[in-house]
C-alpha cells in the first residue's frame, strides 16, 4: 500500500480568465473546486489508476468538511484528523497561455495534540514494505518534528519513505535516511545553495542530497524534464509536450507515476515522466485521466553541459544574465 500524508491540505479553486489586469474587475469563463495538497494529489492519481492507496490529512472548518466530501465523492480512501482551525482555501487564476497565478493561504495552526494525532494516524496504518509518502508544506504550530517523527516511525516498521517538501522541512529529514526525495529545481537550488544552470549542476546538487542521507533523488525540472539519481546510477528523462494547459500538480503526478512504476530505475522514471506530461495537458490540480500515448526519452548518458531552459539561481543571489 501507498499511504500519503498532507499536513497542510487545501480546497483549491481554479478560475479560468482571459487576462489578469492589475486592479481591474475580472470575470472568469469557468471555475471548479478540487481537493488538494500534494499528498492528496498523489493519492487521487494513484487511486484513479487502480493502486492501493490511503491519504491522511487534518481537516477543520467548512473547508475541512468540503475536502472530506470531495474525497468521498472521488471514492479515494482517506483518514481525516480533526483540528480546531480551518484548512486552507487556495485560488489559481489560469490564463489562455497557461500562465497560472496562485494565491495560497498560510493555513491552520496545529497544536501538539493535533500534530501527534496526525503522526499516530499514519503510523498506525503503515506496515512493513509499504510506502509512506510525506508531502507539501508544514503548517504553523507545534509541527517542527512532524516529518522527522514519521520518517523514524516508518523506519522502525520497515516501511519505505518518500518525501516531497522543501526548505528546512526537507533538510531536517535527510539525516534520517528517506528512501526517496523529490525536489523541483528551485527547491534543490535553495536547499544546496547552488545555482543550477546545467544538467551537471542538477546532478551535483542531487549528489549532495544523497551524501546528506537521501537514498534516491528524483529532481523535477519542469519543461527540462527530470533527473533520477540513485544507487544504480544517474538517468535523465524528457517528455516533449506540444501544448501545456496547466503545470499545476505536474510534480505530484510525476511522483505518483514514479511510485506506480516501482519507484526505482528507468521504468519508474519513464512512468513518472509520462504521468507528468499527461498532467500538464489537463486543467486543474488533479490528474485522474488515463495516460495518453506519450513518448518519453530516458538516457543514462547525460550531457552535463546541457543548459537548463529556466536556470535556477540561489534565492537572494544576484541574477546573472548571459548573452
Amino acid at each position: 500500500m501507498i499511504i500519503t500524508v498532507s499536513p497542510n491540505p487545501s480546497v483549491d479553486r481554479t478560475l479560468c480568465i482571459e487576462a489578469l489586469p492589475h486592479g481591474g474587475v475580472i470575470r472568469s469563463s469557468r471555475g471548479y473546486s478540487e481537493p488538494s495538497g500534494k499528498g492528496v494529489n498523489v493519492a487521487v492519481a494513484l487511486h484513479a489508476h487502480g493502486l492501493d492507496v490511503l491519504t491522511i490529512l487534518p481537516a477543520g472548518g467548512m473547508a475541512g468538511q468540503q475536502i472530506t466530501g470531495m474525497l468521498s465523492t472521488l471514492d479515494v480512501p482517506h483518514v481525516t484528523v480533526p483540528i480546531a482551525q480551518e484548512i486552507r482555501n487556495n485560488v489559481s487564476l489560469v490564463e489562455p497561455d497557461a500562465t497560472v497565478t496562485k494565491i495560497n493561504e498560510i493555513g491552520p495552526v496545529l497544536d501538539n495534540a493535533e500534530a501527534t494525532a496526525l503522526v499516530e494516524a499514519a503510523l498506525s496504518r503503515v506496515k512493513a514494505g509499504d510506502w509512506l509518502v510525506l508531502c507539501g508544506t508544514l503548517p504553523d504550530g507545534d509541527v517542527e518534528n512532524l516529518f522527522i517523527d514519521l520518517v523514524i516511525g516508518a523506519r522502525r516498521l520497515n516501511a519505505r519513505v518518500a518525501v516531497d517538501t522543501s526548505g528546512e522541512a526537507l533538510r531536517s529529514v535527510l539525516p534520517y535516511g528517506p528512501d526517496l526525495v523529490k525536489p523541483n529545481a528551485g527547491e534543490l537550488a535553495e536547499l544546496t545553495g547552488r545555482s543550477l544552470e546545467t544538467l551537471g549542476d542538477v546532478v551535483d546538487a542531487a549528489s549532495e542530497l544523497r551524501r546528506q542521507g537521501a537514498g534516491a533523488v528524483l529532481a523535477s525540472l519542469g519543461s527540462d524534464g527530470a533527473i533520477l539519481l540513485d544507487g544504480s546510477g544517474c538517468y535523465f528523462g524528457h517528455a516533449p509536450v506540444e501544448r501545456v494547459v496547466s503545470a499545476v500538480g505536474a510534480g505530484d503526478a510525476m511522483l505518483a507515476g514514479f511510485l506506480a512504476g516501482g519507484a526505482k530505475g528507468t521504468h519508474a522514471l519513464r512512468e513518472g515522466m509520462a504521468w507528468a506530461a499527461a498532467s500538464v495537458q489537463n486543467e486543474g490540480t488533479l490528474y485522474r485521466g488515463p495516460r495518453s500515448r506519450i513518448e518519453v526519452d530516458i538516457s543514462d548518458d547525460l550531457d552535463r553541459d546541457r543548459a537548463l531552459l529556466e536556470p535556477c539561481e540561489v534565492p537572494g543571489s544576484p541574477v546573472v544574465i548571459r548573452t
